[in-house]
């Protein structure tokens, strides 16, 4: 089978994130850059998925010729081949959808594989998005299957589970009340949650031949995407700064403040 998955640059979450004084977005010198940690999930179920069932895994990107340090990263994970949609300007979850749309039906995947959000702006909408517009069954927020025996069946066996004839997917998703199961008929678009699996570390061996897999390039315009926004953030501002702690001298003086101030007794 085919696969296609993402694999969104994001702000490094262990970087000092500042807001700039304009608040027209954050400071850029200094930060660090890696791929969503859900996109990884993605790349990585996208990869046991084909090693059981055979195929082979693509990955795009949406964004500046910077996002090839994460299409590498996702080839040297095991991905064949790569898609870089040159885009450096800012995108809304219905730009990304419909840059992906169109990825799709060039490509034709049987499986569309994205992570359930971004942790730069946490929105949650290019899945359902872009299985709408394709007119494809979706199941999103796929977590962890605990059907398998071993630990060892854990580390290397995908979650999503593929049907013999391979028609459809079963897909287990957390909801409100407990854990929910999807069939789903292929083509389908699937997103994933922090709990599916445990992405592998990159290899030497798979680092070096990343460097000599194929990226391809593709722009909006060559596309025929309108990536004008819909959805624009107007401003940005910091979280209030935390008032500073205080010494109490005893007990009695702790649990006063903790009923009569903080009123949490």
């Amino acid at each position: 089978m085919k696969i296609l998955v993402t694999a969104k640059r994001v702000e490094d979450p262990e970087s000092k994130i500042k807001v700039k004084a304009d608040g027209s977005g954050i400071v850029q010198e200094g930060l660090k850059y890696k791929m969503n940690p859900f996109d990884e999930i993605a790349v990585e179920e996208g990869l046991r998925l084909t090693a059981k069932h055979g195929g082979e895994v693509v990955v795009v990107s949406i964004g500046p010729k910077d996002v090839q340090e994460q299409l590498r990263h996702a080839l040297a994970m095991g991905a064949a081949r790569a898609v870089w949609v040159n885009h450096p300007g800012p995108l809304d979850p219905m730009g990304a959808a419909g840059l992906l749309q169109k990825v799709v039906e060039k490509e034709k995947p049987d499986l569309c594989i994205l992570g359930k959000q971004s942790i730069d702006d946490d929105q949650g909408q290019t899945g359902q998005y872009l299985a709408e517009w394709l007119g494809w069954s979706q199941g999103t927020f796929a977590s962890k299957l605990d059907s398998l025996e071993s630990e060892a069946e854990k580390a290397k066996a995908p979650a999503i589970e593929l049907s013999a004839d391979g028609k459809t997917l079963q897909v287990v998703r957390e909801v409100d009340s407990g854990l929910a199961t999807l069939a789903c008929s292929l083509p389908a678009v699937v997103t994933t949650d922090l709990r599916l699996n445990q992405p592998r570390y990159a290899s030497l061996p798979g680092i070096m031949k990343a460097k000599n897999k194929p990226i391809e390039e593709l722009t909006p315009a060559g596309l025929g995407v309108d990536v004008g926004l819909q959805v624009e953030v107007l401003r940005m501002s910091p979280p209030p700064p935390r008032k500073a702690g205080v010494k109490v001298g005893d007990v009695q003086e702790l649990f006063q403040k903790l009923k009569n101030e903080a009123k949490v007794l």
